[in-house]
């Protein structure tokens, strides 16, 4: 009986830690989406010889772009819960 008392115990410690996990998963998704968007505006601007209009303008895009699905999935998540 003890047993079962202290799991649910635990898992009903680790579910606050859930939305703290997601807000980091969805952090390194944005850090690693600008981060390969600024690479690859970097080597068109190179190709193309322009200034860093892609680079900028990719980096960007991946920014909205991910905040916009973290919003989106948030979103979600708040009518279901």
């Amino acid at each position: 009986m003890t047993t079962q008392t202290t799991q649910r115990d635990q898992l009903r410690q680790m579910q606050h830690f859930g939305p703290v996990l997601m807000l980091s998963a969805w952090s390194f998704v944005i850090v690693i989406t600008s981060l390969l968007f600024l690479y690859v505006g970097h080597l068109l601007d190179q190709w193309l010889g322009t200034a860093p209009n892609f680079m900028f303008g990719l980096f960007f895009l991946a920014i909205v772009t991910t905040i916009g699905r973290l919003y989106q999935e948030a979103w979600l998540r708040r009518k279901c819960l």
